[in-house]
């Protein structure tokens, strides 16, 4: 089922500046294959120990969005936040290596790649509030 809205998300607020991680995956072309993809992480699916693990790393907000095969996500972290130094805790953590090898099935990706080697960062190309950064 695809879902489309015009009406926005609403993002979480928090009381300062953070930094904003933009990266994109693909899946495999495959609609079950989509469907089982987007199950897994839908609400009570996504194991526990993934969630904490991404908390525990520092993230505050990470959202996954899909458009046919293509998946962009969005993370939000302290302005503090050390991407590299978090991905190589998070890939020791419980299960994660797991969650990723679980998910490598549904992705246009080696098998055995960790979430880091996956997803692959975007370059942001347009600001609206350059003055603000």
């Amino acid at each position: 089922m695809t879902k489309k809205t015009t009406e926005g998300y609403r993002v979480q607020e928090y009381h300062g500046p953070v930094k904003r991680f933009c990266q994109t995956l693909d899946l495999k072309d495959n609609p079950a294959l989509i469907a089982e993809y987007r199950k897994r992480h839908s609400d009570g699916e996504a194991w526990s120990e993934i969630i904490d693990g991404i908390r525990e790393v520092g993230i505050l907000e990470m959202e996954i969005y899909i458009v046919g095969t293509r998946l962009f996500m969005i993370v939000e972290t302290p302005l503090d936040f050390n991407w590299d130094e978090a991905m190589a805790r998070l890939s020791t953590l419980p299960r994660q290596q797991e969650w990723e090898d679980y998910m490598s099935e549904f992705q246009a990706a080696a098998a055995g790649a960790s979430s880091n080697e996956k997803w692959v960062m975007m370059e942001r190309m347009f600001y609206l509030y350059k003055n603000n950064q």
